[in-house]
């Protein structure tokens, strides 16, 4: 019993703050690995494998050359099994790391994400012009909205949001609600503007102005109509805006880069028609 807290007491000496670090580091791997494999076909393999190890345990042990001497031959040739075998695994615990919001990068890579693929329904909606209410949550929650429409927790897809909004749909009408990377809500019900000014305004325009003006959301639309492209935020209504300012608003870049990238001064802007601007002041 002394010699045990000698024992502990040795190792308590050489615990330092890197010590510290290295076991959380390692925790941290080995649970994310296993919360990625929980309920899979790859935790059959895990448990395949221990069994190995404990029958080469058991080999030595018990002096049983033969065994032993295979397991080890086996063991060098394990790391590229366990690669091969667990290599969707692998991605997953990688992909969730890269979504770790350090030092504010996971989250605008996030955010870049979500725009691209917004970006891309809309912009088949409008070409087929087909109408679609899109709400991307900010700081303001829109728990009260979420629960007014159909549950669907699922990860931000233009597929997805382009079947939602097919016409003839059972979530058609009304508004989806997006947070983060994820669609939180379809066929939710929003509040429309009571601004009598803007009765002449589509029912998606006002519920997108009536939703802004209670949060500080921004709301999409995309008109059933023309296939014009709009936008509202703080109660105000921008029409007929290209892509590229879509992307400025959902990702905060200065100016947008890639396909939705602005027309040059002069040439033809993309689109069904002109730019203009609508706001509450206005009215």
């Amino acid at each position: 019993m002394f010699e045990l807290a000698q024992q502990l007491g040795g190792a308590w000496e050489k615990l330092t703050l890197i010590t510290v670090i290295d076991i959380a580091a390692v925790a941290i791997l080995v649970y994310q690995f296993l919360s990625n494999i929980r309920g899979r076909r790859a935790a059959q393999i895990v448990l395949g494998l221990a069994i190995l190890v404990s029958l080469y345990g058991f080999a030595v042990w018990f002096g049983f050359q033969l065994l032993s001497t295979l397991l080890a031959a086996l063991a060098p040739y394990t790391a590229f099994a366990l690669i091969v075998v667990f290599q969707s695994e692998i991605r997953r615990v990688l992909a969730r790391l890269g979504r770790r919001k350090i030092l504010g990068f996971g989250d605008r890579l996030e955010r870049y994400e979500s725009a691209e693929e917004i970006l891309l329904a809309m912009e088949h909606l409008a070409q087929q012009r087909i109408g679609a209410l899109i709400v991307v949550e900010r700081e303001s929650g829109l728990r009260s909205m979420i629960e007014s429409g159909v549950a669907l927790e699922s990860l931000l897809r233009r597929d997805l949001l382009i079947s939602i909004f097919l016409p003839r749909g059972p979530m058609h009408d009304g508004a989806v609600i997006i947070q983060g990377d994820r669609v939180a809500a379809a066929a939710c019900f929003l509040p429309l503007t009571i601004n009598p000014q803007m009765n002449s305004l589509g029912t998606r325009h006002r519920a997108a102005i009536g939703v802004t003006e209670e949060s500080d959301c921004l709301a999409l639309i995309v008109s059933e109509e023309t296939g014009h492209v709009s936008y509202a935020q703080y109660g105000e209504l921008h029409r007929n805006v290209t892509l590229g300012e879509i992307e400025r608003m959902l990702t905060g870049r200065r100016t947008p880069t890639g396909r939705w990238k602005e027309p040059a001064a002069g040439a033809t802007p993309a689109g069904p028609s002109p730019q203009a601007l609508y706001r509450k002041s206005e009215y």
